[in-house]
């Protein structure tokens, strides 16, 4: 099941803030119209902390029922608060998700053990017809399910089948490989990381849950399977075309503030959902406390984009005929987008 591409989906406002409904309905449309092997709905890319439980449920529904048979719809049900969690789980069974993200409770920092014992192991046995997938991101999290534990829950509960691999560390990952077993899925948390943790016999991992996939759904894809058939050479040089979107999902800059240089780090979705809304995507803002990029942050961003349609223009193709927009005029017009950056540090 857990086999190719599954875009990490970004969650279009209106304006005003609002969920865009026809827009996720879109965006969705759009994803599977690439072929796309499912669609995570409510993820961080997603703004998951900033939907309260019933815009949680509204877009997840949208996306289970838009995905249909189509492809494998994912539920971030995962929260710091295993009540919580159990609760956006039901909600999630009952519009028909097929599979359910968990990411490691941040903030209150449970040990491995208490993550397997505590939150995964109730969920996954009060639900055993969804496949749960442990999000293991320490980064954001302070805290991470380490392969051990998880090669314990792949034994104990028979709907553990698959993680989302975000550490970054290619020896955690080969770990998590011995712990778990040759039948057990292991997806790329990292764009930039798909095509090494595939290509790595000690790991073998078999896609990737994407944020670049959002604007470049088909050649994501296409990058997991020419790697999974062993066409490394050809994955790479897809992986190559890419590579301008996969540096943008962070955008780190040097800003000059009166008290001296920091760095300002634009953290993801916002610099994709900045490229969407550019590029006439459904998109919209992102919710507070994330706001917009620094000038040099949006500068950035449309110098990736630019990239990309400099020397590989047919990856955005695909958006230009979709949402029947002109890429060239959308990265030139300066009206589009001279709102998205504050005006000043």
């Amino acid at each position: 099941m857990f086999k190719g591409c599954f875009t990490a989906s970004i969650t279009p406002m209106t304006e005003d803030g609002e969920v865009d409904s026809d827009g996720l309905r879109r965006l969705v449309e759009f994803q599977l119209s690439q072929g796309v092997s499912g669609i995570l709905a409510v993820g961080t890319t997603g703004e998951s902390p900033t939907l309260d439980w019933d815009e949680h449920i509204q877009v997840i529904e949208c996306v289970t029922k838009g995905v249909g048979e189509k492809g494998v719809s994912i539920a971030g049900t995962g929260s710091n608060c295993t009540e919580e969690t159990l609760r956006a789980t039901k909600c999630a069974a009952d519009v028909g998700s097929r599979a359910i993200l968990l990411i490691d409770p941040y903030y209150n920092g449970p040990s491995s053990l208490e993550i397997r014992r505590e939150y995964v192991e109730p969920v996954a046995r009060e639900f055993p017809n969804l496949e749960v997938i442990p999000y293991v991101i320490p980064g954001r999290t302070g805290t991470e399910l380490l392969p051990e534990d998880l090669g314990i829950l792949a034994e104990t509960c028979p709907n553990v089948n698959c993680v989302k691999e975000a550490t970054g560390d290619m020896e955690n990952m080969r770990r998590t490989r011995e712990c778990c077993g040759e039948d057990f899925a292991i997806l790329s948390g990292d764009d930039d990381k798909t095509l090494p943790m595939i290509s790595d016999p000690r790991i073998r991992a078999s896609g990737v849950i994407s944020v670049a996939s959002n604007i470049a759904p088909g050649a994501v894809q296409q990058i997991v399977e020419l790697a999974m058939d062993g066409k490394g050479a050809e994955a790479a040089r897809m992986e190559a075309a890419l590579k301008p979107l996969f540096s943008i999902i962070t955008v780190k800059t040097p800003e000059e503030t009166r008290y001296g240089e920091v760095i300002c780090k634009a953290r993801n979705p916002l610099a994709t959902k900045t490229l969407m809304r550019i590029l006439g995507m459904p998109s919209g803002p992102c919710r507070q406390p994330l706001g917009k990029m620094t000038r040099k942050g949006l500068g950035t961003v449309l110098d990736a984009a630019r990239e990309v349609m400099r020397d590989n223009a047919w990856v955005l193709e695909p958006v230009a005929q979709f949402f029947n927009v002109d890429i060239e005029s959308c990265l030139s017009d300066d009206g589009r987008w001279q709102e998205l950056a504050y005006p000043e540090y």
